[in-house]
């Protein structure tokens, strides 16, 4: 009988343990629902979007394997300036630099170098990056899809954000990055 009530005693203290943890852990899960992500589309629907409603096209170049591209994902594509600035401004695109799918664009096919090969750049990843394969690395597409910029490595916030209104805005197009920077500083 001693061991019967023991037994009860047990499962009644494990039962009130975990009960609030299982609760703890629903909250944050509506917490981070809640907040605000970037709408990221392949490759293929961000130059089809582009063509209906043109706006420049933000490409995150990225690899399973690199750390720096977790801790993009995890801290500065979680930032809502950031979440926000591109959502507005941009189709943002993830795109694995060791996909194995092919992708067509402009009328050409770019696949995998090497399929038989876990690491082996995509054809596509080598043509946005100029053949500079670093990881993470952002390209920015105008309105027309063309090529307009390269930025390479990890970014916080606070460096990723004036880039994006740079071009997002066409900034670009009227100054420079050094005069843009100059403005932002007063």
């Amino acid at each position: 009988m001693k061991r019967i009530s023991t037994l009860f005693l047990a499962i009644i203290l494990i039962s009130t343990l975990a009960i609030p943890s299982a609760f703890s852990q629903e909250k944050t899960d509506a917490a981070n629902e809640a907040k605000p992500t970037i709408k990221w589309y392949t490759f293929e629907e961000a130059v089809k979007k582009n063509k209906k409603k043109p706006r420049k096209i933000f490409v995150d170049v990225y690899t399973d394997w690199c750390g720096r591209c977790k801790k993009m994902d995890k801290e500065t594509f979680m930032d809502p300036a950031v979440v926000d600035y591109i959502n507005n401004n941009y189709y943002a695109v993830k795109f694995n630099a060791e996909q194995k799918e092919p992708v067509t664009f402009k009328k050409q096919e770019f696949v995998s170098t090497d399929p038989s090969k876990p690491k082996s750049p995509h054809q596509l990843a080598l043509a946005l990056l100029k053949q500079e394969m670093r990881y993470p690395s952002y390209v920015i597409l105008d309105g027309d899809s063309e090529w307009l910029y390269k930025l390479k490595g990890y970014k916080t916030p606070e460096d990723l954000l004036p880039l994006l209104k740079y071009y997002g805005g066409d900034q670009y197009k009227v100054m420079s990055w050094s005069e843009f920077n100059e403005l932002k500083s007063l």
